[in-house]
C-alpha cells in the first residue's frame, strides 16, 4: 500500500540529511565543512481511519495528520 493521503494527497518526498564539521565563522572559527550527505525520506504521518463517505457509507482510508485536524474528513 503506498503511502499516500486519501483526501490531501501528500506522499514521501526525498531529502538529504547533511552532516556539518567545524566551528562556524559566527564562533570564531574558519567556517562549518559539509562531511557527508546521505538520502532520505520525510513520511506524511498517516492514520488509518473510519470515515463516512457522500452517500452515507464508511470507508477505511489512509488520512494525513494535518487534514484531520484542519477538519477535512468526518470520523464515524
Amino acid at each position: 500500500m503506498a503511502r499516500i493521503c486519501a483526501i490531501t494527497g501528500r506522499r514521501p518526498v526525498k531529502g538529504s540529511i547533511i552532516n556539518r564539521k567545524g566551528q562556524s565563522k559566527k564562533s570564531g572559527g574558519i567556517g562549518t565543512h559539509v562531511t557527508s550527505i546521505t538520502k532520505r525520506k520525510f513520511r506524511p504521518n498517516l492514520q488509518k481511519i473510519r470515515i463516512r463517505t457522500a452517500n452515507g457509507g464508511t470507508k477505511r482510508v489512509l488520512v494525513s495528520v494535518k487534514a484531520i485536524k484542519a477538519g477535512l474528513v468526518e470520523k464515524v
